[in-house]
């Protein structure tokens, strides 16, 4: 499968892809791909480094090859040929003439890059997939323009008036939609003269994991960063320091977000699956995945291999919060409607603002097959029902393509439009996918 870098994915109305369905539980080994997480920030932190940096493991998906792209339209040069990648920082802060930066439907392409873009000498415009143009920027380009930026709109398109850098200092904003709106202002904080002190007011911040990230990608990179306890009303506070980033060798780790889908496959169907190279520490939500899928009614365990989920036979419904890992939610939701018990999943109502309104899509697009799903304030709450056949539009979204594929395991005749839609973050994953459901190896069990 063809990784798609350009504005819009492809065309919905061509042949739905028919999701396979499990002949027997699956038993398979899985590796996953690097974390996209992890590739983005080490992209940006290597950047704004003193010299040449490696990438070991990075991710080549949609979405950091956007990352790369709007890297070298802001000066980088940046390898991606290889199975390392490396880059090296602007040698002029001068832009070219005309330089635009495609964000694609990339969150934290258009949440990291333009901070990095004040830091440059001209003009550079920044747009975006449609519905790039609808998700929460105007937070940041504030927040930018408080700190001394020079940016035309709130909205893409909007263009960034680079004069070389930022006075930096103290700034708040409201981040309860996105914590990476919070990431974008602290990764460029090294490079404002007075470095930067991020508040942040409004609702508790969702997916904090990926802010510990964040500071600790910084840290990793020799940044000074402070970061206070939370306060009344869910007030925080980071501060960066002024200083030089160091050049290195940054390991990338599997993506736990992307390994959810397959560990599910084993929840779904009663089988067992193994992702190698499991973290021992990790600030990567997915760390909470194995006491969600037990929560479920599977057994989790830590082998020499990695992380191997056992399916329980029955699955079992949850009530639980999942502000901090919402990139769960889709494919959890997909093993909620298949469980004997009700589930409800909480704290994720900041899912209507990704790639599209994932709690309005996930509750439309199964109930085509029968599901029984509430949308609330918060989040879904989802009973039990019998499911059918159907076909499914994962509107542009690669958490929800991956949902349908768990569902259609274990219900015959789903049908998944648009399923190159995951090359945002699985590159190949029907390949991957059908080679799962073949290995039925005893690799599983070592």
């Amino acid at each position: 499968m063809s990784i798609l870098t350009g504005t819009e994915h492809a065309d919905t109305q061509s042949d739905p892809w028919p999701a396979p369905t499990a002949a027997r539980p699956v038993v398979a080994v899985v590796p996953v791909p690097g974390a996209k997480s992890g590739t983005n920030r080490a992209l940006v932190l290597a950047a704004l480094a003193s010299g040449e940096s490696r990438l070991r493991g990075a991710l080549r998906s949609r979405d950091t090859l956007l990352m790369a792209g709007v890297l070298r339209a802001l000066g980088a040069e940046v390898d991606t040929d290889g199975v390392d990648w490396t880059v090296r920082p602007a040698r002029s802060t001068r832009l070219a003439a005309g330089a635009r930066a495609d964000c694609g439907n990339a969150g934290t392409v258009a949440r990291f890059t333009p901070a990095l873009a004040t830091l440059r000498e001209g003009d550079i415009v920044f747009d975006g997939d449609t519905r790039m143009r609808d998700r929460p920027l105007t937070p940041l380009l504030g927040a930018l323009r408080r700190l001394g930026a020079d940016i035309d709109s709130d909205r893409m398109p909007f263009t960034v008036h680079g004069h070389g850098g930022l006075p930096g200092g103290e700034v708040e904003v409201d981040a309860s939609n996105s914590s990476q709106l919070i990431s974008g202002l602290l990764l460029a904080g090294p490079r404002y003269d007075a470095g930067v002190t991020v508040v942040h007011h409004g609702s508790r911040l969702p997916s904090g994991p990926y802010l510990d990230m964040t500071v600790a990608d910084l840290r990793a990179a020799g940044a000074t960063v402070d970061v206070d306890p939370p306060a009344a009303g869910g007030t925080r506070r980071f501060r960066v320091a002024p200083g030089e980033l160091l050049a290195g060798e940054k390991v990338i780790e599997p993506d736990l977000n992307s390994a959810t889908a397959f560990l599910a496959a084993a929840v779904a169907t009663g089988g067992r699956v193994v992702v190698p190279s499991w973290p021992d520490v990790t600030e990567q939500p997915g760390r909470m995945l194995p006491a969600l899928l037990a929560a479920m009614g599977a057994s989790t365990e830590r082998t020499e291999r990695g992380l191997a989920v056992t399916g329980g036979g029955t699955i079992h419904g949850i009530d639980v919060d999942l502000s901090d890992f919402g990139e769960a939610a889709p494919v959890l939701t997909a093993l909620a409607a298949l469980a004997s018990s009700p589930s409800r999943l909480r704290g994720i109502g900041h899912l209507r603002l990704h790639e599209t309104d994932r709690l309005a899509a996930l509750a439309e697009e199964l109930g085509r097959l029968g599901a029984r799903i509430t949308v609330t304030d918060d989040g879904l709450a989802i009973d039990p029902a019998p499911l059918h056949g159907g076909r499914l539009d994962p509107r542009s979204d690669h958490r929800l393509a991956m949902a349908y594929a768990v569902v259609g395991l274990v219900v015959p005749g789903v049908e998944v439009d648009d399923i190159a839609t995951t090359g945002k973050t699985v590159p190949d994953f029907p390949r991957m996918w059908s080679a799962m459901l073949a290995d039925q190896s005893d690799q599983a069990d070592r």
